[in-house]
């Protein structure tokens, strides 16, 4: 295949919209990504243009993403690029558009929380794996290790800021 898969870093232009069709249901967004560059002679950052995109997500992603992303979110979109091309008044028109595989909030602006889909299929006899248990702790009952998620405060690893050093910037 010729497909040209993209990855696009940027933040959600207008409302998520979703429409459910006979073959599916369908959520679009537009995305905003502006290229920044760090000019040396002011010694700041400065925007460059920006690139306007469509985004199309299909049936899961499509509920997720109408469920999960707002307007002004970052995220992160993967997937195909094509060109949309109509007929308008003022002759042939065109814009480009994602067909999304996947789409994230950017964790490099915030921090978010991930709660799993559940989806209709019958889990797997080796997915079926108990979960360790932990004294007086039901909420975790049926997690499956290396599948789920953790949710303990000894599974996480405390981070402290004050150790982190800021990245460089690269001109």
């Amino acid at each position: 295949m010729n497909d040209t898969h993209v990855t696009v870093v940027g933040n959600v232009a207008d409302s998520p919209r979703r429409v459910s069709l006979e073959n599916g249901a369908v959520t679009n967004f537009r995305l905003a990504s502006t290229a920044r560059r760090f000019d040396s002679q002011t010694r700041e950052f400065v925007d460059s243009g920006t690139f306007w995109v469509d985004v199309e997500c299909w049936n899961d992603l499509s509920g997720n993403v109408s469920g999960s992303v707002s307007k002004g979110d970052p995220v992160i979109v993967s997937g195909t690029l094509t060109t949309h091309s109509w007929e308008g008044e003022n002759g042939r028109r065109s814009t480009p558009r994602i067909r999304a595989l996947a789409v994230g909030h950017n964790l490099a602006r915030g921090t978010g929380v991930f709660r799993r889909s559940r989806s209709g299929r019958p889990v797997a006899a080796e997915d079926a794996v108990p979960a360790p248990a932990r004294a007086g702790d039901d909420a975790d009952e049926g997690l499956v290790p290396g599948r789920d998620y953790e949710t303990a405060p000894e599974a996480l690893h405390p981070a402290d800021t004050h150790d982190l050093a800021t990245e460089p910037v690269h001109a």
